[in-house]
């Protein structure tokens, strides 16, 4: 059965994960004087079908925030953090997230299949991140699973431009895999960007710094046909 979390993003109109953070990589403020509230309402009323809540310290995270965003909205949540044990899937799960990040590059291949098996048991949609071929080949239950190109470096604290190539390079192999939803992630810098990704077939696009910085989420695509 297709997670809540997948189901949203493949059937949105705007099949954009829109993200809540704090601050950026280099420690600028995005969130300049809103609240939550108030970017969370932005979102729905942009049709976000999911929302990413990052709570990864790099970028000002915490476990609070996510609590706080779950409180305000019933759209799936997707948790972002370095996530490494099961427990904190269960805490993710009582904080009121639908899907949990889970870094590849920083996680044994038997990690790996440990936690995607562990998130599923729990009710949680596995988001695994790669940036390579030998990342997504490792992916296991990638048919319950949103498989997500991460666009930038881990290594440098997502601190370079980030390169689309590598989600437009590795589309296919998350195809083959059997992801339903493969995703694109970071640096998605301009509506036009995101247009061309979903052209080429990705079904889902996470966006965080870009689209707080917008004055409007509606000027953002919308869904590519499929088929």
């Amino acid at each position: 059965m297709t997670s809540r979390f997948i189901e949203a993003l493949l059937t949105a109109e705007r099949p954009l994960i829109m993200e809540i953070k704090r601050r950026d990589a280099h420690g600028i403020d995005l969130i300049a004087g809103r609240t939550p509230a108030d970017i969370v309402a932005a979102y729905e009323a942009a049709g976000a079908p999911c929302v990413s809540v990052v709570t990864g310290r790099w970028f000002g995270g915490t476990p609070d925030l996510l609590r706080d965003v779950a409180r305000l909205t019933d759209l799936p949540l997707l948790q972002k953090d370095f996530i490494t044990r099961r427990d904190q899937l269960t805490t993710a799960g009582e904080l009121g997230a639908s899907a949990v990040l889970l870094t590849a590059a920083l996680l044994p291949v038997s990690a790996l299949r440990t936690l995607v098996e562990a998130a599923l048991r729990t009710g949680l949609t596995p988001f695994v991140e790669v940036t390579c071929e030998a990342e997504v080949a490792a992916v296991p239950h990638a048919a319950d699973c949103v498989i997500a190109v991460n666009n930038k470096d881990i290594r440098t604290r997502e601190r370079d431009a980030g390169d689309i190539g590598r989600s437009l390079a590795l589309l296919p192999a998350l195809q083959a895999a059997g992801t339903p939803c493969p995703v694109s992630a970071s640096a998605i810098d301009t509506p036009v960007t995101a247009t061309r990704l979903l052209d080429a077939g990705y079904r889902g696009l996470l966006i965080g710094t870009a689209l707080l910085r917008a004055a409007d989420p509606l000027t953002w695509p919308t869904a590519a046909p499929v088929g």
